[in-house]
C-alpha cells in the first residue's frame, strides 16, 4: 500500500482556487472539525455513550469525504460496526487506539498546513 497522506490537500487547493485567505479558512475549519471529532469520540468512549459517537460521526462524515480523509473515515466506520456487534468491549478499545493514531495523524498534517499558511 502506498504511503498516502491522511488528507488530500489538493482538494483544498482546488476549492480555494488560488484564494489564500479562503484556503486558510478551509484548513482552519478542518482543524476544528478534527479536534472536535477527537474530543467527542473520546468523550463518547469514556461515557460508553453510543449517541455521542453517532452524532460526531454524522457531523464529520461530509468533511472526511470532501477532503478524502479515507483512513480515518474507514476506522470510524469500523468502530460503528464494532459497537453494533460487540459494544464497548476489548475490540472497541483496540479500535479506539487505531482511531486516536489516525485522528492525530490527520490533525498533525493540518497543523503543518496551518503553519505553511501563516508563513509569509
Amino acid at each position: 500500500m502506498l504511503n498516502t497522506p491522511p488528507i488530500n490537500f489538493d482538494r483544498i487547493d482546488e476549492m480555494a482556487e488560488g484564494d489564500a485567505e479562503f484556503k486558510a479558512e478551509l484548513v482552519s475549519a478542518l482543524y476544528k472539525s478534527l479536534t472536535e471529532l477527537k474530543e467527542k469520540y473520546l468523550e463518547g468512549a469514556e461515557l460508553k455513550d453510543i449517541e455521542i459517537l453517532s452524532q460526531i460521526r454524522h457531523k464529520v462524515k461530509p468533511a472526511l469525504a470532501l477532503f478524502e480523509i479515507k483512513r480515518l473515515d474507514g476506522i470510524i466506520q469500523e468502530g460503528k460496526e464494532i459497537l453494533t456487534e460487540k459494544g464497548f468491549e476489548q475490540d472497541f478499545m483496540e479500535h479506539l487506539d487505531a482511531f486516536l493514531d489516525a485522528v492525530q495523524e490527520a490533525i498533525d498534517q493540518v497543523n503543518v498546513g496551518l503553519d505553511l499558511e501563516e508563513k509569509p
